[in-house]
């Protein structure tokens, strides 16, 4: 096999192994909040991050169409997660931000996100979860 294909070989493997995280990801969200997808906390994770935003900045970070946001923040609100705040600098805009009852479900979740992840590496050196901290931050940047 020569290095063309070796490479070939590991980028097919990351593609796979990528989306195997994802079902996983999907899985656990039902496990910590059944009437919220994946898409859903991460969009309520981006507005803590974030101090507030709007709803255009959700579709645009996550590469969503404007009506998948809109129904994840629907189901958001409906739970008691999410407010609407006008936008003082555009009274046309809203910025949402997180209740503090979807503070406290987003910090549960965190905090279960933390144990599974840690469990996962408890068996891997800290050089091998730095170097994967380090390639995954590397992907995500695009360099």
């Amino acid at each position: 096999m020569n290095a063309r294909d070796t490479r070939a070989d590991a980028v097919d493997a990351i593609q796979r192994e990528l989306t195997a995280f994802a079902r996983r990801a999907r899985g656990r969200a039902a496990e910590l909040h059944p009437e919220l997808s994946l898409v859903a906390y991460s969009i309520l994770d981006l507005i803590l991050e974030r101090g507030g935003c709007q709803a255009t900045d959700l579709a645009e970070q996550f590469l969503l169409d404007k009506s998948t946001v809109s129904r994840q923040i629907g189901a958001l609100e409906r739970l008691g997660y999410l407010e609407r705040e006008v936008d003082p600098g555009n009274r046309r805009n809203h910025i949402l931000h997180a209740t503090a009852a979807g503070r406290v479900v987003a910090k549960e979740a965190e905090r279960r996100r933390r144990e599974a992840f840690t469990a996962r590496f408890a068996d891997w050196t800290d050089a091998d979860v730095e170097a994967m901290a380090s390639s995954l931050i590397r992907y995500n940047r695009g360099d």
